[in-house]
Parts: C-alpha cells; structure tokens; sequence
C-alpha cells in the first residue's frame, strides 16, 4: 500500500472511531472533570495506542508520522489526545533503552491494554525545566532502590498501571557534569500507591488528571530501572523528540477543528443583513489562521519523515512544536472571535478547545525553552541559561 493511501485510510478509520465521541461527551465529561475511560479503551482496543510498538511485541510496528495522525484526528474530531497521548510516545523508552525481559514483559501486555503506562514523573515544583537540577532521589540498598522526593503536573497517574519516574541516584554536587546521575524507573502504580506513594489531584483549567506525587521512602526493585544508572538524561532526551511531533500533531488537530468551526459559523452567523463570514475583518483572520496551521503542518510531517528515517530532527521537530502550538492558539483566538459572546457558551465548545490548546504554549516545553535551542544549536548563538 503506497504511504499516501495508508495515511488517508488511517484518517478516515480514526475519524469513523471518534465520531462514536461527540462533542456532547466531551463536554459531560468536562464539566465533570472524569476522565473519557470509554474513549481510552476503545481507542485502546482499536490498535492505535500501539502504533510505535513493534509488531513482534504486539504493536501495529507504526512510524511516529502514522501515529502522529491519530492523534491528529483526535484533537479535529473535537476530543482531546492528551487524555492517552503518553501512552504512545513514553512507551519509547522502555522500547529503546530497557532490557529484553523488560520489553517483552511489558510491551505486549500496554500494546493490548492490560496495562497502562500514560504517566511519566519529571517535573518538580522547584525546579520545573531545569531537570538536572531536580532534588527527588532513589538511593539504593540490596536489591531495592528508596525514593524521596515530589513531582508534580504529572497527569494520568490516577488512571495508569505504570509510571516512568526520572530520579537522582547520585546527588548533582558529587558529578562531574550536571547531566550525569539521573535515572529512570519503573514504578507499578499498582503497588506504590499508600505504600511509600501519595497522590493529590490539582483542579486546573482543563480536564487533565493532573496530580502532585509524593515518595516517602518508596521501595522500587532494582530490575525496574531502565537502562544503566546515571544514564537517564540521556535517555530521557531521546524520547523528546516524537514528543514534539506528537504534540504537534495534536496543534495542528486543534487548529483545524477551530478552522472548520469559524468558518461554518461565519457563513451561517447574519448580521446586519448578510453573512459575517463576507466581512473582510473576519474573513481575513480566519484565512490567515488557516495558512499558519496548513505552515506548521508541513513542519510537522517533516520532522516526521526525519525521525522515522532515523536522521537527525530536534530542530525539526521543536519548529514543528512551536509552530504548530502558536498557529492552534491564534486559530483559537479567530474562533473564539468569530463566535463573540456565544464562543463563551459551553454548547458550542470554543471555550472548552480555547482552554485545551492553550497548555501547548507552555507545556510539555514552553515556547522560550525552544526558541532558546534553536539560538543556540541551530543558529549557533552563545548559550543563554
């Protein structure tokens, strides 16, 4: 099957799939702040959280750019892909760095839903995105090594069975570069939960199951670090850059659904005798909102091709991010124009998208951090921070 054919089937199966999910469901669950279970698990059940892992562990053996439009699909159908999202990319690190018994004990069993790894615990009140400098550490002894510490913004953790934990196993003071001592594990959820590990949700402006994580002397077994100690910066670093592009799917997702809901408004909305779509002062935003969307997916399908041709694409993928997350957000801002007072109503769901993609200005990385990269390593300006 030529690539392009398998992208057009796959769009049109993932946007049968959430047509099963209205707008109505999102926005129960919304009001709610629940989490769209039902959603997950057909989604799940589908196939399409597997799209990266190989098909010999149980996946559908996918590149980033297929997944990419999953996710895509998601965000234009009108839901939100950050409610599984991790699903997709932080399997990537077991994936690439954990052992072969790790692989093929967790793998198959996420590929098939019987377990869930959605959550991945980094960022810490302190120290936010300066990781190297993050104060939660594992200490080993015999076969256990002993968490302390809190995270926090660490999302889906009420509602997965596994947690990637990023930790210092040697304090920053006693390495000779700042990167160095940082490890990952595995943590079960299942386990850890009221016996070392407390979880409090945080009520935020989106329905993100985000939650502060605390450790107090939890006990994870040594064979449940990834990779080698000390190594976790890097790892951790490998897996960003399908983050971004994933991310940036999801923009683009976003940005469309705005797109396509301005302007059926705007040819339906009559003011003053004739459509306020014929206006050029809503006419032209609209259209330049559309432009920076359909700009910033070919971004994305760039760093996609680079990343799955295994080539070097962190330029392209943190342009993808930030071009994609600033053309959502103005298109986002057109939409909720357009509509005026009714883009402030619950039932027509511009306030509730409004609120979802404006998190991709700040979160998983904020625009500075990437303009920051792209001065330094692209442009070869002198290093900022």
């Amino acid at each position: 099957m030529a690539i392009n054919e398998l992208h057009n089937d796959l769009r049109t199966a993932v946007r049968e799939l959430c047509a099963r999910f209205p707008d109505s469901y999102w926005r129960e669950l919304d009001a709610r702040e629940a989490y769209p279970e039902e959603f997950v698990k057909t989604l799940t059940n589908a196939g399409y959280l597997a799209a990266l892992i190989p098909e010999e562990l149980g996946g559908s053996g996918l590149g980033v750019a297929e997944a990419s439009i999953v996710l895509e699909e998601v965000n234009r159908s009108g839901g939100n892909s950050a409610a599984c999202h991790a699903q997709m990319y932080t399997m990537g690190t077991l994936l690439r760095h954990g052992s072969e018994e790790q692989r093929r004990h967790y793998l198959p069993k996420i590929a098939s839903g019987d377990l869930r790894l959605q959550a991945f615990g980094v960022t810490e009140p302190t120290t936010g995105t300066d990781t190297t400098q993050m104060k939660t550490m594992a200490v080993r002894r015999g076969n256990h090594y002993v968490v302390n510490g809190q995270k926090v913004w660490i999302s889906r953790v009420e509602h997965s069975d596994l947690m990637l934990l990023v930790v210092r196993t040697t304090p920053v003071e006693e390495v000779q570069k700042k990167t160095e001592g940082l490890s990952i594990l595995l943590v079960d959820l299942r386990d850890a939960i009221g016996n070392g590990m407390t979880v409090n949700p945080i009520r935020a402006m989106i329905n993100h199951a985000t939650t502060e994580v605390f450790f107090d002397n939890l006990e994870v077994p040594v064979e449940n670090r990834v990779g080698e100690e000390g190594k976790g910066f890097r790892y951790l670093l490998d897996g960003l850059n399908a983050e971004r592009i994933l991310i940036a799917a999801e923009c683009v997702g976003d940005g469309r659904w705005f797109i396509e809901r301005a302007c059926r408004y705007a040819k339906d909305r009559v003011v003053f005798g004739r459509p306020i779509g014929q206006n050029q002062g809503i006419q032209f935003p609209i259209a330049r909102a559309h432009v920076n969307v359909e700009a910033a997916d070919l971004m994305r399908v760039r760093a996609a091709d680079l990343f799955d041709d295994g080539q070097p694409c962190g330029a392209e993928a943190n342009m993808a991010k930030l071009l994609a997350a600033d053309a959502s957000w103005e298109a986002a801002n057109v939409t909720m124009q357009t509509y005026g007072g009714f883009g402030f109503a619950e039932e027509f769901d511009v306030e509730r998208k409004f609120r979802e993609t404006r998190l991709y200005q700040t979160a998983p990385i904020s625009t500075n951090l990437i303009l920051a990269f792209i001065g330094q390593h692209v442009l070869g300006l002198p290093r900022s921070f």
